[in-house]
């Protein structure tokens, strides 16, 4: 660990088989109590979040991009061989998501929000919701190249270039448009542009990642300062104070390297800055990510989500497959961090979602949308550094 690391006496029992550990979890736990009680067998679809007994919340609203976050996880643990049977629940997840909530208005696009019934509670389409759609239609897609799952692909990215694209570059928040315009939904629909090229080797996708870089350079990295902003006016202009999110730094991280993988552009430059820049926000008592920050390094919230820690993991992931000596460690340090102190929870399978400064758990339920988060993590660290 580095000199001056704020938890490195805790980290330096850092244990061995770390992401074997962790893809055990996935496999015994994980995947299994997601299946069961986090899928509703009666109206179908996944539910939104178990109670604290790990119990399903059946009432709770469904969030589409929880939806496509989940389907993500089970064909992604299907692809890497980990759960043969995430095959068949992705497909009848994604025929429930397609039937439900896509345009069942008669409009173009997926709502945002459905009843336990598969009701529409909110009708609104949301740019962030669609990049998600989107990697679950790249994600099934691997698995066995299917013809109708790639006319849903060419569907929904018609969608996103015409009615969800912005004349000042990148996407609309959603529709119908709002403010302010935030990095958030640019950086998971570059996210999802890689997986569409990973999954279809169609070059069109690498030019669509290409936009979204473009709108980085140009936008939502601020390179004089080398933080990435998440706060914008409808022509990009920064709102000033800049809101810094540790957690996106390093995710960038992790989504340049894709980048770099698919087109050979070069990114190791912003890639050790965003990197140096989310390690200037971390607690002091368990070197865990904090929730925000501002752009002179100064911490806003002391509160630490999940999904930063695993985001942290990636970016180290990304630097350990780049060569960058020492990065392994760092990851297998910050994957110790997420087993530590979020995956360690009564329920087996469950997690913690987010801790004040004091490490109370501000959380009571266990709420689907990590999961995507964590699986992810655990995926990238077995294939680079496991």
């Amino acid at each position: 660990m580095a000199e001056g690391h704020p938890a490195a006496a805790e980290d330096a029992a850092v244990p061995a088989d770390i992401v074997a550990r962790l893809k055990l979890r996935m496999i015994d736990h994980c995947l299994p109590l997601w299946s069961t009680e986090g899928w509703d067998d009666k109206a179908g679809g996944f539910v939104d979040r178990l109670g604290p007994d790990g119990r399903a919340d059946a009432m709770a609203p469904r969030r589409v991009f929880v939806q496509a976050r989940q389907i993500y996880c089970f064909a992604k643990a299907a692809q890497m061989g980990w759960y043969p049977e995430g095959r068949a629940i992705a497909l009848k997840a994604l025929e429930h998501l397609l039937a439900k909530a896509k345009a069942p208005d008669g409009k173009p696009g997926f709502v945002h929000v459905l009843a336990p019934d598969g009701a529409v509670l909110d009708p609104q389409r949301d740019s962030y919701d669609h990049a998600f759609v989107l990697l679950a239609l790249a994600t099934v897609h691997c698995l066995d190249r299917d013809a109708q799952v790639r006319a849903e692909i060419d569907a929904l990215c018609h969608f996103i270039e015409t009615d969800l694209r912005s004349p000042h570059g990148g996407v609309h928040e959603g529709l119908p448009p709002s403010m302010p315009r935030r990095q958030n939904p640019q950086m998971h629909l570059f996210e999802a542009m890689v997986a569409a090229f990973d999954a279809t080797h169609d070059l069109v996708f690498q030019n669509r990642a290409g936009n979204f870089f473009s709108l980085f350079l140009a936008n939502l990295y601020d390179k004089q300062r080398q933080v990435l902003t998440e706060y914008f006016e409808e022509d990009w202009s920064k709102i000033e104070p800049v809101s810094v999110e540790p957690g996106h730094q390093a995710e960038w991280v992790w989504l340049l390297r894709g980048f770099e993988r698919i087109t050979g552009c070069p990114t190791g430059r912003y890639r050790g800055e965003l990197l140096a820049t989310a390690l200037r926000y971390r607690d002091a008592a368990t070197g865990c990510l904090v929730d925000e920050g501002d752009a002179n390094g100064n911490i806003r919230r002391h509160t630490r989500r999940l999904w930063p820690q695993t985001e942290m993991a990636k970016a180290w992931i990304a630097q350990a497959e780049s060569g960058e000596a020492e990065a392994a460690d760092e990851a297998r340090a910050a994957l110790a961090r997420l087993e530590r102190h979020y995956l360690s929870h009564p329920v087996a399978g469950g997690w913690h979602d987010q801790f004040d400064r004091d490490g109370n758990s501000l959380v009571a339920t266990i709420p689907a949308s990590s999961f995507y988060h964590v699986l992810c993590a655990v995926t990238e660290a077995e294939q680079v550094i496991g």
